[in-house]
């Protein structure tokens, strides 16, 4: 890797160096080394064109909403970092840095400095970190439990007998046992609560730690004073039960919750974690090495074995099987592949070993454009959760000032109960399960439609889809299939030589078109050979067709390939199916010379998503460019009205039809494929792009259906209405719970112990609640787990 420039000391910067010294030198060049950092990287180009790195880490620590802030704010700190998005709820990061202004291990550690944990996100890392952290947690809820027990044990006599039956003395003895059982749980178990509290006030902030850090710390230190000094300020009675039976409380209720949103984001996870660690390759004399994917190169001869998945795109040279493409389509049932047909990266072989050869690696593979996908699924903070971190400072201000209020009035109403009335509401206030709610039911929603074949890229579109009245389809490889068949060719002049060279012209610019009519009017021609050679001007025009200078002897001057009315013919020679058009240009006139006819089939559950979506309340509109013909035949066999259906629309005129109804005040999804789709798709408040999609179309789109079924946009419709009522029913119970718990709390109902059982189960609840999204019938297909293959040569 290049080896990064000296860095300049900046006021507002994370001194390289200095960060440095929270890993070790071994750490530094294992993070550091280009085969590590391919496993979690991807090199982009800049806006002027330098290389950038754009990284994934696996974060650990996370409990509150601002602990997300927090990371994000140290990581912008670090010289040469552009761009730093996490999202609390999947642990996730995405960091886009200049590997000559700083590198991999700066970035680990200045997330270290502000108090968290992260790791390079890859598989090994992802589970092996994730251990770790689950046995810390449950070392420290053992440890909080059993001395819980002990100190409730030495407590029960207080309860059960009087003073004078116990004796001076035994009390005594019993508070002491109880002060040393309560000093594990405050130094050792409760580190979580107290190294968050600590990670906010250093950067300035205030988290959700705070407050109950803040209770646990007044609770020991008052309860110690009144053991050593029963007739001091703070009086004779300590909490020692109250406060190990908080803490073991909500060391369980957060363990559970780690476990629920690990849950929640595995369906996402699964997706990325689809390639095999090692691979084996074959040399030049067929001898075989075990080998990392990001030491592979382009020719590479690969055996792929059963239950493995493929770690390239590549081409089968030897053997057949049968190959579950599930994580890039969404169809369960294996396909058959040979040799000679094309494998990609991220299926699985589920047949027999097969050799193949790489013809595509990392970012060029279809498996890293949905990995790129998913990550911004498992990083973005939506909206109106961004809302709610910027209200989270002000109203723990106000928790604490609440508290401090009830220490006040009570100690003139009854000065021995105001400590721990202060500290039940230092802990009954804590926003826990308003801060997890929204998150973990985003999560798991996009974690289970990933599991459907269906990737949300913008998790805000979930709330939108609730509201969208409207859905607008594109027709041509959105509601019909994406590969047409050649059915007619029309000859309107030239004789046999002239015509066999005229096939030659629209097979050349129909090969260099991104139209699925002029695609398969290329294949139906016959294989395009030496295509580009001799054209010259290529020209293609959104909604029109493709326009090119030919120099080819015989055949020169300018050609058009697309719609009846751009090629000059008469629209009454239009037929009902889907044509194109080819057209030479003679006196500045446009001479139509072949109208070529296809046959366009509905993809297979067209007419019955469509009929779902009618019956959800959805008034479906279909956009084309196409004839009208065409159009309203298609319209009819999905069950559409003409008004319904529009036909001769150029992008310009899809755009002002969503306009047009968005002036009406109508929430509108548009569903297309095509780059012509790509305009109208940015303008509609929810896009959706097929899997078969171009590009750029999916780039613009908030939501990709990989499965091509339009039967999942009714998926999509009732997980999106789920989700918003599971959030709904999250946020009315956070705020129901808050409205008794304070009143509770305030007149002294709510002991330290019972307010911290119900802030552990009202998180628990709305994590639990969120986790019913993962729980869909089993009415599509979902994306197995990789089997793992020993790596022995």
């Amino acid at each position: 890797m290049t080896q990064p420039s000296s860095h300049r000391a900046e006021p507002d910067r994370v001194a390289p160096a200095q960060a440095v010294c929270e890993l070790t030198p071994t750490q530094v060049l294992a993070v550091d080394d280009e085969r590590s950092l391919a496993a979690h990287t991807q090199w982009i180009e800049g806006s002027a064109g330098e290389r950038l790195g754009k990284s994934r880490l696996l974060l650990s620590g996370l409990y509150c909403a601002a602990c997300a802030g927090t990371i994000e704010e140290a990581l912008r700190r670090v010289e040469g970092v552009g761009l730093a998005e996490v999202n609390g709820a999947a642990q996730r990061a995405v960091v886009v840095w200049d590997p000559l202004r700083t590198r991999m291990s700066d970035l680990i550690a200045a997330v270290r400095a502000a108090g968290y944990g992260a790791f390079p996100d890859t598989g090994a890392q992802a589970v092996a970190a994730a251990a770790r952290e689950s046995r810390q947690a449950v070392w420290r809820l053992f440890v909080a439990a059993f001395c819980m027990m002990q100190v409730m044990m030495y407590a029960t006599p207080a309860y059960l007998a009087d003073a004078a039956d116990i004796g001076a003395d035994v009390n005594q003895l019993l508070r002491w046992a109880s002060w040393v059982l309560s000093v594990p749980v405050v130094l050792f178990a409760s580190g979580p609560f107290l190294k968050g509290a600590w990670r906010s006030l250093r950067q300035r902030r205030i988290g959700m730690d705070v407050p109950v850090a803040l209770g646990i710390l007044v609770t020991f230190v008052a309860s110690s004073i009144a053991t050593f000094d029963p007739t001091g300020l703070v009086g004779s009675d300590v909490y020692f039960d109250s406060l190990t039976m908080f803490v073991s409380f909500l060391l369980a209720a957060r363990w559970l919750e780690s476990r629920a949103k690990q849950r929640a984001a595995q369906s996402l996870d699964a997706v990325m974690r689809r390639l095999p660690d090692v691979v084996e390759r074959l040399d030049a004399g067929g001898r075989s090495s075990w080998v990392s994917p990001a030491e592979l190169q382009l020719g590479d001869r690969l055996r792929v074995h059963a239950g493995q998945a493929f770690a390239a795109d590549g081409e089968v040279e030897q053997g057949r099987t049968q190959v579950d493409e599930a994580v890039l389509t969404g169809e369960s049932r294996p396909v058959d592949r040979g040799v000679g047909d094309e494998v990609a990266a991220g299926s699985l072989n589920l047949g027999s070993p097969v050799l193949m050869r790489v013809t595509r690696l990392g970012a060029q593979t279809r498996y890293q454009r949905i990995v790129a996908l998913v990550e911004r699924a498992l990083t973005e903070r939506p909206s109106f959760i961004l809302s709610a971190d910027r209200i989270a400072g002000p109203f723990l201000w106000g928790v604490l000032g609440l508290a401090a209020a009830a220490y006040g009035v009570w100690s003139w109403i009854d000065p021995t109960r105001a400590l721990w009335v202060a500290v039940s509401v230092l802990i009954v206030t804590c926003p826990c399960a308003l801060s997890l709610g929204a998150p973990v039911a985003l999560i798991a929603a996009a974690g289970e439609l990933a599991r459907r074949g269906v990737l949300v890229q913008r998790l805000d579109a979930l709330e939108v889809l609730t509201r969208v009245g409207d859905l607008v389809f594109d027709k041509t490889g959105t509601l019909s299939e994406d590969r047409l068949t050649l059915a007619q060719k029309v000859w309107l002049a030239g004789d046999e030589p002239q015509r066999l060279q005229w096939e030659g012209v629209a097979r050349g610019l129909g090969a260099q078109s991104s139209h699925p009519l002029a695609r398969a009017l290329a294949q139906g021609l016959g294989a395009a050979d030496t295509a580009a050679a001799g054209w010259t001007e290529l020209q293609e025009e959104s909604g029109r067709g493709m326009q090119g200078r030919c120099d080819r002897p015989g055949v020169g001057g300018l050609w058009r390939l697309g719609s009846a009315l751009w090629c000059g013919a008469d629209e009454a020679e239009q037929g009902d199916r889907p044509a194109v058009w080819l057209a030479h240009q003679e006196d500045r006139r446009w001479q139509p010379v072949l109208r070529c006819e296809f046959d366009e089939a509905l993809r297979p559950d067209a007419a019955a998503g469509v009929a779902a979506l009618k019956s959800a309340g959805l008034n479906v509109h279909l956009l084309s460019g196409d004839q009208p013909a065409a159009v309203l035949a298609m319209a009819r066999r999905l069950g559409l009205s003409e008004g319904q259906a529009r036909s001769r629309c150029t992008p310009q005129d899809k755009l002002a039809a969503v306009d047009a109804l968005q002036t009406q005040g109508r929430v509108v999804a548009m569903v297309g494929d095509g780059i012509n789709d790509a305009p109208v798709l940015a303008r509609s408040d929810v896009s959706i792009a097929m899997g078969s999609a171009a590009a750029l179309a999916q780039a613009r789109a908030d939501v990709i259906v990989l499965s091509n079924r339009i039967s999942d946009l009714g998926l999509l419709h009732g997980m999106a209405q789920r989700t918003l009522r599971v959030i709904r029913q999250n946020l009315t119970w956070a705020l129901l719970y808050n409205l008794a718990g304070v009143p509770l709390a305030l007149i002294g109902w709510l002991p330290p112990w019972l307010a911290g059982i119900g802030m552990a189960a009202s998180s628990l609840l709305v994590v639990g609640n969120a986790l019913r999204l993962t729980r869909s019938p089993a009415t599509h297909p979902v994306i197995p787990s990789v089997a793992v293959v020993p790596h022995t040569a």
